[in-house]
């Protein structure tokens, strides 16, 4: 993939004709029509940077794809031992916040996600051609907390500023060459992949990427295979933690959608906020996206298409009760399918909130039939994860293969080849010998490699260790986590917002989390029992006060399961305590803690904080509350041998 459209070192840039460049530009500028308003910027800046470049030597890039974001920087110029990442707003007489942000985002993605940039000296700079010239503070700028600022006239100078020490020039052949391996978000990932970009450009350059590939193609050619013979199938694909189910989801929901509109793929999520969440996210985009290009969308009309495209699994399945019709679907994606419900959890679901009273199948026969209505073709793809349940009554793949056995067998099944290796998937052996004898095993099917940063699957390492209360083992997973990825202990709230607040830079997101249980939490102004809007949290600017960003507003486990955010503050309630030497799990009912005292409800609570503790991207601060002599329900037994426990294990206490 070519990452700029047009590069050059300095002086040839220079000699170089204006139109030269523009048509360069130009011709590989692929997305839509390119608007008069788009060339008029380019000419502006090839002007600009013409007079201000003349003293240096580097190299000079335009419009450098920056893939996880799905943009573009307008310029990335390299001299010496410095990276400048330049954004121009032309025209604009301001150094306006979000264009401060936007270039900070870029500078910190490179950082982050480029090999050749992970340690070489970068440097953010906005240009706002029509501003007055503005001193900024140079440690600032190089801790990335806010961006040099020049006009059209002062760049020159602005880069001079940061040229002065002697370090060795950046190798240039090796930085354009290096890899760049994004880790993106779920909602930047959707946002990415319904805009038109490839799943080769937003995830890792290396074999998580090939691993992804195939996975599609080996879905793509059980579509095909069953558009083209009439028959009916269903794949399960399965994949360690941090594979990328749900990115591997969306690609093929999108992949089929860009085939044949007449497919109407849907991605299938029982998730709700992570539903709202990413639909909003896909209606704001594609109208902001629209605006970029001088076309006229309104949110509704986007909001028809991102809604049809992602849709709730029990609103799927209430529009199909309530008609025996086949749905307008030909091929749907499940995300987290062995959590599609029992019969028992359907039918008490159905008599209680529907007054159906007779309704006798569990989710996964009922998902199953409702697609069996198509008289030619359809296929499911059904993702398979585990390790984060965290409600009851879901029924696991097993009830999926029953429903197939007894009820459709004639449908065609490709299963991930790991289902047969590991017994977290089926228990039964009926089931297993019934799935070789009538399923294709397809090695594809199976994501082997995570698309997750190191960072991120240490971390799990370190929580699953910690919750198991292995001392050891997460003392030594901690210390070699904890200088890249910040972890720190605080018993006072407001430092650990601080701590956040001086954490993030550009437009990281960062939030307050804790357990629906955490119901004591509550005169500490963190109300677990306020339902929060996750489009609002999750999506909102910092200036909004029901984002995330204002610290007023906690998400629980149900509302950020699937999402992640980048510094968090978690919240550690009196639900899940250390007592001497193991956990004590306990609920809050009227006025007083109970027992909890079921296996399977004890290992949704330790999986509830499991949870919590892996949603942050870049680091977060564990808020233990100190307990109060006035208040019954907040013990010291509660707080102080957790605090202690998290401090023994090396997590450092804030100063």
């Amino acid at each position: 993939m070519r990452r700029a459209y047009y590069s050059n070192n300095i002086q040839d840039f220079l000699l170089d004709p204006d139109s030269s460049i523009l048509g360069e530009l130009t011709a590989n500028h692929s997305n839509r029509t390119l608007e008069e308003l788009q060339v008029n910027a380019w000419r502006k800046q090839i002007t600009i940077l013409k007079n201000q470049l003349t003293e240096f030597d580097g190299q000079i890039y335009f419009e450098f794809a920056i893939p996880r974001m799905g943009k573009r920087v307008d310029n990335i110029v390299i001299i010496n031992s410095v990276a400048f990442i330049i954004e121009f707003k032309v025209g604009d007489g301001g150094y306006e916040k979000h264009a401060i942000e936007q270039v900070i985002d870029y500078t910190i993605d490179l950082k982050n996600f480029h090999e050749g940039s992970h340690d070489i000296k970068l440097i953010p700079v906005l240009v706002a051609t029509n501003a007055a010239s503005v001193a900024e503070q140079n440690n600032q700028v190089l801790a990335h907390k806010t961006a040099a600022k020049s006009n059209r006239f002062g760049l020159a100078e602005t880069l001079k500023l940061y040229l002065k020490d002697n370090s060795k020039s950046i190798d240039i052949e090796y930085w354009e060459n290096s890899i760049y391996k994004p880790t993106p978000t779920i909602v930047e990932a959707a946002q990415a992949l319904y805009k038109g970009h490839n799943v080769k450009e937003i995830t890792r350059s290396d074999s998580g990427t090939i691993n992804l590939s195939k996975t599609a193609e080996c879905i793509n050619s059980v579509i095909d295979k069953s558009k083209s013979k009439g028959i009916k199938s269903i794949c399960f694909v399965t994949g360690v933690p941090g594979a990328g189910k749900t990115l591997a989801g969306l690609n093929i929901a999108v992949e089929r959608m860009k085939t044949d509109e007449d497919e109407h793929a849907v991605f299938l999520s029982g998730n709700g906020p992570l539903v709202d969440v990413l639909r909003e996210a896909l209606t704001r985009d594609e109208v902001l996206t629209a605006k970029e290009y001088g076309e006229k969308l309104s949110k509704k009309q986007a909001a028809i298409k991102a809604n049809a495209f992602i849709q709730n699994i029990h609103h799927f399945r209430d529009d199909n009760l309530l008609s025996d019709k086949a749905p307008i679907e030909k091929v749907v994606v499940f995300d987290e399918a062995q959590r599609a419900w029992t019969n028992d959890q359907v039918s008490s679901f159905m008599k209680r909130k529907k007054g159906v009273e007779d309704f006798n199948k569990s989710e996964p026969e009922f998902l199953i039939d409702v697609m069996n209505r198509h008289s030619d073709w359809c296929t499911i793809v059904c993702l398979i994860g585990g390790g984060q349940e965290i409600n009851t009554g879901e029924a696991g793949l097993e009830e999926w293969v029953s429903s197939l056995k007894n009820h459709f067998p004639d449908w065609d099944i490709h299963y991930s080849s790991s289902i047969l290796e590991s017994d977290n998937y089926l228990k039964s052996e009926e089931s297993r010998k019934w799935l070789i004898g009538n399923g294709i095993s397809e090695i594809e099917l199976h994501l082997a490699v995570s698309v997750r940063s190191f960072r991120s699957e240490q971390l799990s390492n370190f929580i699953h260790e910690l919750l198991n209360v292995k001392i050891d083992n997460s003392k030594r997973i901690y210390s070699e986590i904890e200088n890249l990825y910040p972890i720190v202990l605080t018993r006072n709230l407001e430092k650990a917002k601080e701590w956040l607040r001086l954490k993030a830079k550009g437009s990281e997101r960062i939030g307050l989390i804790s357990s629906s249980g955490a119901r004591r939490l509550r005169p500490l102004g963190i109300d677990v029992k306020n339902e929060i809007s996750a489009p609002s949290w999750f999506l909102n600017n910092s200036q909004d006060i029901r984002s995330s960003y204002f610290l007023e507003e906690v998400a629980t486990e149900f509302d950020i399961q699937g999402l992640e955010i980048d510094w968090a503050c978690v919240a550690w309630g009196g639900n899940f305590y250390m007592n001497n030497t193991d956990w004590k799990y306990q609920n809050f009912k009227g006025t007083k803690w109970q027992n909890i005292n079921k296996e399977i409800d004890k290992e949704y609570l330790k999986n509830t904080y499991r949870v919590l503790l892996t949603r942050a991207r870049q680091g977060m601060v564990i808020f233990v509350p100190e307990s109060s002599d006035l208040d019954h329900t907040r013990p010291k037994e509660f707080y102080d041998r957790t605090f202690e426990y998290l401090k023994e294990i090396g997590i450092k206490e804030i100063e």
